[in-house]
């Protein structure tokens, strides 16, 4: 029985001198005294022997060396965490038995791995999930603080310089206009703490679809400013709630420039589909500006821009000095395929 290959075989020798001895049909005699080609025959077989021997050898050691060096190169790429590599087949000898092995271990390598990223996702998005409900917990109880607080305090200061201004006659010109100045600096101010009150809703809908989220959103900002707040909102299809939650906050976030710099006294939000794209425009009557010099507000416009192209849209932004702004957000709108993940 061959140890490697596990088949009976006659040795290559053997059968040479079992061939050679049919073919003088035994006679010991004739095989001794027998020539080929001037050599004796006791000569020429041991080097046929040996000859065959080393060929077949030669072929056997090869055959061997190839199948070791198919396992050792798979091992080195196991051992690199190349698990999705397979031992291709070796035959049914012993190479083949260490190839099955290799690739059952390899295959539960490469689960076990899979598994790991797995937890690995859902316990970042369980963190990330814990970190925006601590962030959206703070972000209202800052708001709340603001408004009881600041708020408050900067609207007593606008009342209380308006008042004093009441009770000052013409021979008090300059206090009068120290006064004034005071009186708008607050007013100021309480635009500026308006638009960081909108600024620090919750940065999601919580659970409102985007029409009725929008709609409580402009009704606030039209309670709490003294713009005229139009609003056109138009029924939209389902749509994922990450385009929802973007498109809430370009709004949000186009609602904060108006308080802050434009100065505006009549704002539109216009959003409506058309040809399965999303149509959305923020359009205010303020101060505008030049579109080719630095704005402060154009940190919150890149925003909008970057919201945007986020969720596979473009903002644009119009706007002249004196003629206002106008920001357009285009959003196509991707239907599923179904049975895609069947």
């Amino acid at each position: 029985m061959n140890p490697i290959c596990g088949k009976s075989r006659l040795p290559p020798a053997a059968a040479l001198l079992t061939v050679i001895l049919i073919s003088y049909r035994l006679d010991w005699q004739t095989l001794v005294t027998a020539r080929i080609y001037g050599i004796p025959l006791p000569v020429l077989i041991p080097v046929f022997v040996v000859s065959i021997g080393t060929v077949f050898g030669f072929a056997f050691g090869y055959s061997m060396k190839r199948k070791i060096e198919v396992i050792v190169e798979s091992i080195m790429r196991y051992e690199r965490g190349n698990f999705a590599h397979r031992v291709p087949v070796l035959g049914e000898d012993e190479f083949g038995l260490i190839a099955g092995h290799l690739n059952r271990m390899a295959e539960r390598a490469q689960q076990q791995v899979a598994s790991l990223q797995k937890l690995t996702t859902e316990k970042a998005k369980w963190e990330e999930r814990m970190k925006e409900a601590v962030i959206s917990e703070e972000r209202q109880r800052l708001a709340r603080e603001l408004h009881d607080a600041v708020s408050q305090q900067l609207f007593a200061i606008s009342m209380m310089s308006s008042a004093v201004k009441e009770t000052l006659t013409g021979d008090d010109r300059p206090i009068y206009r120290q006064i004034a100045m005071i009186e708008k600096m607050a007013g100021i101010a309480q635009n500026e703490m308006r638009a960081l009150l909108l600024h620090l809703r919750p940065v999601t809908l919580e659970g409102k679809r985007l029409k009725e989220g929008l709609e409580e959103l402009l009704e606030e900002f039209k309670a709490k400013q003294l713009a005229e707040v139009h609003w056109e909102v138009e029924d939209l299809p389902d749509l994922p709630k990450g385009i929802e939650d973007h498109l809430f906050r370009i709004v949000q976030e186009g609602l904060s420039n108006v308080f802050r710099h434009s100065q505006a006294t009549s704002v539109t939000i216009r959003l409506a589909v058309r040809n399965r794209q999303i149509y959305l425009r923020i359009i205010d009557n303020g101060i505008g500006f030049d579109m080719n010099k630095p704005k402060s507000s154009s940190y919150g416009l890149q925003l909008i821009q970057e919201r945007a192209s986020e969720i596979g849209g473009i903002a644009e932004v119009i706007s002249f000095p004196g003629k206002g702004t106008q920001i357009e957000v285009k959003v196509p709108i991707i239907e599923e395929e179904k049975g895609r993940d069947a």
